[in-house]
């Protein structure tokens, strides 16, 4: 029992200390710590460098998605209606959490990483000693250009998504177009494309802080190094599906409450 209590205390004092850690990161990007050409080379390599890998994984997620679909749909007569499916699904879901894990995966392990060996190398006190705060200069522009090009790269993950689903449907099992496409503009409307952007802004925010916080909390050698970078990956991609789910069900009374379902009549 003293050992369970044990470690909870300790996850409730790493989670605070996030959460300091992340109003320190924004007021870094409010009070301008850091410089234009620094948060350039981060939106490069965030953004830049990581549109292959993400549309690799749009494209091939939306073809298996009509692959293992179009089975199912056959046999009920209901192809037509895989557009409507599949569309929303990527929109919705697969675009932004794919996104964000790739993103976790290639970005966040190098910033942890990278933030780690300057912890080791003791740049970051050097930074200190100097009278910057190393995190407002070095966490703030990483913050920013993760909240700002995550979603860039949802819109680019959901549109390869759609195009590899497309592909499979009209041209490979050879789906009527007029009805496929008209089950997507019925059932796919701007609120899905708006609920996926938003997630994608808060996957960002959350995987960059968790990755930063990581790196500023390394332990010394090599090993700890490794170790951050590991951690700053497993963290953010368990955080990204409880966040995902948190978010969905938040979307789904939100559309409820604003847009309430007419009431059945009764006969």
């Amino acid at each position: 029992m003293a050992a369970w209590v044990e470690s909870g205390t300790e996850a409730s004092i790493a989670f605070g200390d996030w959460w300091l850690f992340a109003f320190r990161s924004l007021a870094g990007i409010f009070g301008r710590a850091f410089r234009a050409r620094e948060f350039l080379r981060v939106a490069v390599e965030v953004g830049t460098n990581s549109v292959g890998v993400v549309a690799i994984t749009g494209t091939f997620i939306g073809m298996v998605l009509a692959v293992q679909a179009y089975g199912q749909f056959h046999t009920i007569g209901m192809e037509t209606s895989l557009g409507a499916v599949i569309h929303i699904s990527v929109v919705r879901e697969l675009g932004p959490v794919l996104a964000a894990v790739m993103l976790a995966g290639r970005v966040g392990s190098a910033m942890a990483a990278e933030l780690a060996t300057m912890r080791v190398t003791e740049q970051l006190d050097a930074l200190a000693c100097l009278g910057v705060d190393p995190v407002k200069y070095l966490v703030g522009p990483r913050l920013l250009a993760c909240f700002l090009l995550l979603p860039l790269l949802t819109v680019l993950a959901d549109v390869m998504g759609l195009f590899g689903s497309s592909l499979i449907c009209l041209h490979v099992y050879h789906i009527d177009s007029h009805h496929y496409w008209r089950h997507t503009r019925e059932f796919v409307k701007l609120w899905d494309v708006s609920v996926g952007i938003m997630k994608a802004f808060v996957f960002g925010g959350v995987l960059s802080l968790i990755a930063c916080h990581r790196g500023f909390n390394s332990k010394a050698g090599a090993a700890g190094v490794g170790r951050a970078a590991t951690e700053a990956f497993v963290i953010a991609f368990v955080a990204i599906l409880i966040i995902d789910f948190l978010l969905a069900m938040l979307a789904n009374s939100a559309y409820a409450l604003l847009w309430p379902p007419a009431a059945a009549k009764v006969m």
